[in-house]
């Protein structure tokens, strides 16, 4: 890495650690917290779409799935939510190959409509199931503050520090599948399926890598979510918009770039609170303009 890019890196760092330090007060940090989130998200469509050229509209089925294991085992089996994470992820990455395997043979639009679909399915399945709260929702029980139990009633200060240690490992996976073979694979099948394919690169294997990882991270960012607002229903996490934004966070940075699903949250999701905030319903759709 070059030195100049070196210290932009631990510049950014130094002022994201800095930052909640800054501005103390609720709402700050909340902002940040929700840009963490969507740059994560971002972040790992980014691998399936802006690397791989797979224009996925479903990736929200991860994120609710994520947010769902992990709720579910806590509330039902009483397991702690940090096992809940890493079940969720692997929920998620056998359903990412269960759709993925089918719809990888379709192209280009294609695609993307049985993404929406396969979205949408599982939207109105989670509607309709009563034993995981149906249409009500889940309201997480409260449990006894600190990271073990991974509540914190009395301040956002530890969730904002856990958001950047899981945007961070986003931009590290990116980064490092960039400038790694399977990221050449990636970018080459983006290019050009056939070209790909008669040097030998596997389309079907590498677009599975691809899924996998986004939907990890996708199902990380959801847990997470769940543990911050204690809160979920089908509504909020398996809705179709969520996959949008996710797309739109990386589009807006910079497609296929390691900090441009970052940037796109920095963009967005100030605006969309703020327009949130000032104008309540009325403004909805006006950070999407």
């Amino acid at each position: 890495m070059k030195r100049s890019n070196l210290i932009l890196l631990a510049t950014v760092a130094v002022a994201a650690i800095a930052y909640p330090h800054i501005f103390s007060l609720p709402f700050p940090r909340h902002l940040m917290i929700m840009v963490f989130i969507y740059a994560t998200l971002g972040s790992a469509w980014n691998l399936i779409g802006g690397y791989a050229g797979q224009v996925s509209l479903g990736n929200a089925v991860y994120f609710g799935l994520g947010a769902y294991t992990s709720t579910l085992l806590l509330m039902k089996a009483g397991i702690n939510p940090w096992l809940g994470i890493f079940a969720g992820v692997i929920v998620s990455s056998v359903v990412s190959l269960i759709v993925g395997y089918p719809c990888f043979k379709l192209g280009g639009h294609y695609f993307a409509i049985a993404t929406i679909a396969v979205g949408e399915m599982f939207h109105h399945a989670w509607l309709n199931w009563d034993w995981a709260g149906s249409a009500i929702g889940l309201n997480l029980p409260i449990l006894d503050e600190g990271i073990v139990n991974f509540q914190f009633h009395d301040s956002k200060l530890p969730y904002y520090y856990i958001g950047l240690a899981m945007v961070g490992t986003a931009v590290m996976t990116s980064y490092i599948v960039e400038r790694s073979k399977i990221g050449y694979y990636f970018r080459a099948i983006k290019g050009d399926q056939d070209a790909a394919r008669s040097l030998g690169i596997s389309h079907t294997k590498y677009k599975a890598y691809a899924m996998v990882l986004s939907a990890s991270l996708t199902s990380i960012a959801g847990s997470f979510y769940a543990q911050y607002v204690l809160f979920i229903d089908p509504d909020s996490v398996f809705y179709l918009m969520l996959s949008i934004n996710m797309c739109l966070m990386a589009t807006l940075g910079g497609l296929g770039s390691v900090w441009g699903p970052v940037i796109g949250a920095l963009i967005l999701i100030p605006i969309s609170e703020f327009t949130r905030i000032k104008m309540g319903g009325g403004g909805t759709g006006i950070d999407i303009m």
